[in-house]
């Protein structure tokens, strides 16, 4: 029997990925999955984040696991262990698949998976559906002290509860300020978890981060964890940058073109940076050819979704009117 873990991996708009085997697999031209095979003395944890790591280059944070499936496919039985995780990279680099999908947990019943395949998705369907009856009762009965709130967000589960932090933290300011405390805990699941939420909410709500875009500023230089780093500059891509003091603005061009021009910076910060920088650049009309040229650069050796979003803001550029 065969350890093998996989990864149903979550988008922020909830949307699971599944990516899709080449003509000369086991299993040609199925669709699966992410994962890989557990090597010798690796946790099954440590084996999907390496193989999620390998094979797409993508960050995940795993949310919770699945049962395991045990299925014999004749030459070879396996013992596939699920992790249900979540991400906000939207664009995987395929190393080992041909082709990737974002897929609604309801349509994952029309994927042509591999046979394991088949009964993890309809568990994760499952429990989709249940944590989202839960969650209906959660917003009507939960207190909101820290160490439940602490409970909730790294147990968080569905888009119903992710929805009932929005409208709580709208009602309650005390919400919605744990949710950025807790963006910067030491505890890297929950700091994830939390800044995550806080980009839903800002989504919901956008006036609501306002008076602390200076603060996440600030923050940027300190933040450790990468998924952290992924929702604030996600948050500071989608607000008025104007509203921030021209100081914060020079802290944050310095800090976006750093993590455009650097060789490590995932796929996400570079561009939410570049939107970033675009947004500052209708502010600095003198920022823009160092922006045009920072992006040509990277578009050479980029991928296909850091090519479509470079052209989409070099675009917007040759709009901004120059004195």
């Amino acid at each position: 029997m065969i350890d093998v873990t996989c990864a149903i991996i979550r988008n922020d708009e909830n949307e699971v990925l599944v990516v899709q085997r080449g003509e000369k697999s086991d299993h040609p031209f199925k669709w699966e999955f992410p994962g890989g095979k557990t090597n010798s003395g690796e946790s099954h944890e440590e084996c999907i984040v390496r193989e999620i790591s390998e094979e797409l280059g993508i960050g995940i944070v795993i949310c919770s696991r699945l049962d395991e499936v045990e299925h014999d496919y004749g030459q070879k039985q396996i013992r596939l262990i699920p992790f249900v995780c979540d991400t906000l990279d939207e664009v995987p680099l395929l190393t080992e698949h041909i082709s990737f999908r974002w897929v609604a947990s309801t349509d994952l019943d029309e994927i042509d998976f591999c046979e394991a395949d088949i009964i993890v998705a309809k568990q994760y369907a499952g429990s989709e559906s249940r944590s989202g009856n839960n969650a209906e009762n959660r917003s009507e009965t939960s207190s909101v002290d820290d160490s439940g709130l602490r409970q909730i967000i790294t147990n968080l589960s569905s888009m119903k509860e992710v929805e009932w932090f929005c409208d709580s933290a709208l009602e309650n300011n005390a919400i919605f300020r744990k949710l950025l405390e807790y963006s910067w805990s030491d505890d890297k699941k929950l700091n994830f978890r939390a800044s995550w939420i806080l980009t839903k909410v800002c989504d919901k709500f956008p006036d609501i981060i306002y008076p602390h875009l200076s603060q996440i500023v600030d923050s940027l230089p300190e933040v450790n964890n990468e998924s952290v780093e992924r929702s604030f500059l996600r948050i500071l891509s989608l607000s008025d940058v104007s509203q921030l003091s021209e100081k914060h603005h020079g802290l944050l061009a310095d800090y976006c073109f750093t993590e455009l021009n650097s060789a490590t910076s995932a796929i996400a910060v570079k561009a939410y940076s570049m939107e970033i920088l675009y947004r500052l650049s209708v502010i600095y009309p003198q920022l823009a050819n160092e922006l045009a040229v920072s992006i040509r650069a990277l578009m050479e050796e980029g991928s296909a979704g850091i090519v479509s979003r470079g052209n989409s803001v070099l675009k917007k550029i040759t709009e901004i009117p120059l004195d």
